[in-house]
């Protein structure tokens, strides 16, 4: 008997295929006296080497799909699983307290991971810590005869079922496999499901419960559209949502038919539509879906898929590519977004009641000048293979920008006293997320040269709303009046001082919010690459005078979100 769950519909598309469950299995165990320790120490010996073998495959796909310097993480884990003195200690450890070797295993790894941990003035042995936390887990798992899931290794096409994603599972994923995602928590705007747009696959995230419904292997039917998933469908239903996946197929048949025309509306206004992206690898949907522009490139994937900081000559490698292959079309490239939810392993974050409101961003970069300076320096010399602007995320107060352009400027006069050619036109510009710098909008438009409205975060900041809290979603409101009224504040602003206004939250690419945006006048709507035909095709639609009618009596007259959302249904039906 199947059963249906609704969620929130992350990304568009449908999919078919079995679960695949990401779910991390229960690894506890009982500390237990044995009598026979050479049996127990054979039990360990075959843990780890059956560990040691998993990880050569594991390494040897990582090194195919992402290059020998990220697989070479892989390699610390072996060294760690052939530590002798490690295991010698597990072994010495059974034999003479006569425990069982999960126990032995747990108290000696627990002992090295404190000593590497402590090691505050070695940041290199601090990270080895997570290596044997890691490589504990997978020994565990063999000797207690559970999986660990590794969505790296899977083979067949699966729907990926999980409490969560993070940015690191999500950068896994191979969608010749991974057909869709299904989570029980999150929303549109949670890293997944921007991930999953760019992936270009079916998600629908805030279920609640399906990591409790659906088990291993299960059939399940994903509707990214509507944000139904239905568990072990009838041949019917399955019928049902073929014919649905056919109807969006043809839609999207349409939509490609734009990919080579202007943005423009039906009164022949030209707004520039842009594609967020993560890598160069983006690229190739950036061009087959026709964006104008790279409205938000994320360089924190860079060091997230990084076993350390990566180097000058590696970013600039990065950055050249996305300049290089978008010829004279511009690339806006926000400096890196760590903390909050972006960990990396090797840069220790202080613990934080509130990661999202604290050490994250441009405040770490202000403070860590000389991974940010190396970040700069990259983007100078690369600046000269295209149209380069820069964009500082996470500012409050004007002393913030001022301080990241000194550093800019600072940059910029070393390579040029080292001859190293720089352009001569780098738009530097920020991210307005913070309520601070929306309402002193006016004043920072004055010294920047560009505002892109992060909706992101400004909406639960604003809102004092989690967006990854489903307790607390029904107040993640981009149609809110006192939203809009902010984005119409920084958009005047910026108009008023001869700047441009863009925006690359996922409220850009919103269908509802579209309409309220042309008719505020953003210049820029920067979004994930699947969305932009959809976007082309409704603003061909959409006539700027009644749009700004629109926007002027939602910003004056509506109340509530509700009222906001039936004047955009009277001015522009479906």
């Amino acid at each position: 008997m199947s059963e249906k769950l609704k969620g929130i519909a992350a990304s568009d598309g449908i999919a078919v295929a079995k679960a695949y469950l990401l779910v991390q299995p229960d690894l506890s165990f009982e500390k237990k006296s044995i009598t026979d320790p050479a049996a127990e120490s054979a039990r360990l010996d075959k843990a780890l080497q059956e560990s040691i073998d998993e990880l050569h495959i594991i390494r040897d796909k990582a090194k195919k799909n992402l290059g020998e310097k990220d697989a070479q993480v892989f390699d610390a884990h072996i060294m760690v699983l052939s530590d002798p003195e490690m295991i010698g200690q597990i072994k010495d450890l059974i034999n003479s307290d006569k425990v069982n070797a999960e126990a032995a295993l747990k108290q000696v790894t627990d002992q090295f991971i404190d000593t590497l941990e402590g090691m505050t003035d070695n940041p290199y042995m601090q990270e080895r810590a997570a290596d044997v936390k890691d490589v504990t887990k997978r020994v565990l798992a063999h000797l207690l005869g559970v999986r660990l899931p590794d969505p790296s290794m899977i083979q067949d096409q699966v729907v990926i079922v999980a409490h969560d994603l993070t940015p690191s599972d999500t950068a896994q994923l191979d969608k010749e496999h991974v057909k869709a995602f299904v989570t029980d928590i999150g929303g549109r705007t949670s890293h997944s499901a921007i991930m999953a747009r760019s992936l270009e696959i079916p998600a629908i995230v805030g279920t609640e419960k399906i990591t409790s419904v659906a088990k291993q292997g299960m059939m399940l039917a994903v509707d990214g559209l509507s944000g139904e998933v239905v568990i072990d469908p009838s041949e019917a239903e399955v019928k049902e949502f073929r014919k649905v996946a056919e109807k969006f197929a043809a839609q999207k048949a349409e939509w490609d038919k734009l990919k080579d025309e202007k943005t423009v509306t039906a009164d022949g206004k030209h707004f520039e539509l842009a594609a967020n992206i993560g890598t160069p690898k983006d690229l190739t949907s950036v061009h087959k879906n026709g964006a104008e522009a790279v409205g938000l490139y994320r360089t924190e994937f860079l060091y997230m898929d990084s076993p350390d900081f990566p180097t000058e000559e590696q970013q600039f490698d990065a950055y050249k590519a996305v300049l290089e292959g978008m010829g004279d079309k511009p690339v806006v490239v926000r400096t890196m977004d760590i903390g909050g939810d972006k960990k990396l392993p090797y840069l220790p974050l202080p613990k934080e009641m509130n990661p999202f409101l604290g050490y994250r961003a441009i405040r770490i970069c202000l403070h860590e000048q000389g991974m940010f300076r190396t970040q700069l320096r990259a983007l100078l010399r690369a600046s000269v293979y295209g149209n380069l602007r820069i964009m500082f995320p996470m500012i409050a107060t004007l002393q913030e920008f001022r301080q990241a352009k000194q550093i800019v400027e600072e940059e910029k006069a070393k390579l040029k006293a080292d001859k190293v050619a720089v352009a001569d036109e780098i738009q530097l510009g920020i991210m307005i997320e913070i309520p601070a710098a929306a309402v002193l909008a006016d004043k920072f438009a004055k010294e920047v040269d560009f505002f892109s409205i992060g909706t992101n975060d400004l909406i639960q900041y604003t809102m004092a709303a989690d967006r990854m809290n489903e307790r607390v979603s029904y107040l993640y409101q981009p149609y809110n009046p006192s939203i809009l009224r902010l984005v119409k504040h920084v958009i005047d602003s910026a108009h008023k001082e001869g700047k441009w206004a863009g925006m690359c939250g996922e409220m850009a690419g919103d269908q509802k919010a579209v309409p309220l945006l042309v008719g505020m006048g953003l210049d820029e709507f920067s979004m994930s690459a699947t969305s932009i035909l959809k976007t082309r095709s409704l603003m061909k639609r959409l006539d700027t005078a009644k749009m700004k009618e629109l926007a002027d009596k939602a910003l004056t007259d509506c109340s509530t979100v509700d009222e906001v959302l039936e004047l955009v249904a009277q001015y522009v039906p479906e």
